[in-house]
């Protein structure tokens, strides 16, 4: 099975997989946006750092619930 089909399984079956999944690219959408300004503020590169930390957070989440699917 292919990691795009454990994805979509997991959207369809896993509350909390949905839930980071759906905000992670909520955080990517909002971090574009920042980061789209060109010259961003002291404040706006802070809140893009700290965006992107989340982001990764929720990454290493869904990274570890496809891995737990992969040896089911």
């Amino acid at each position: 099975m292919m990691e795009t089909d454990i994805i979509e399984r997991l959207l369809e079956g896993d509350e909390e997989f949905k839930r980071i999944y759906f905000e992670h690219r909520e955080l990517d959408d909002v971090v574009r946006s920042l980061e789209s300004k060109g010259t961003l503020t002291l404040d706006d590169e802070m809140e893009v750092r700290r965006l992107k930390k989340i982001k990764l957070s929720l990454k290493d989440r869904m990274e570890a619930k496809i891995a737990e699917w992969k040896h089911k």
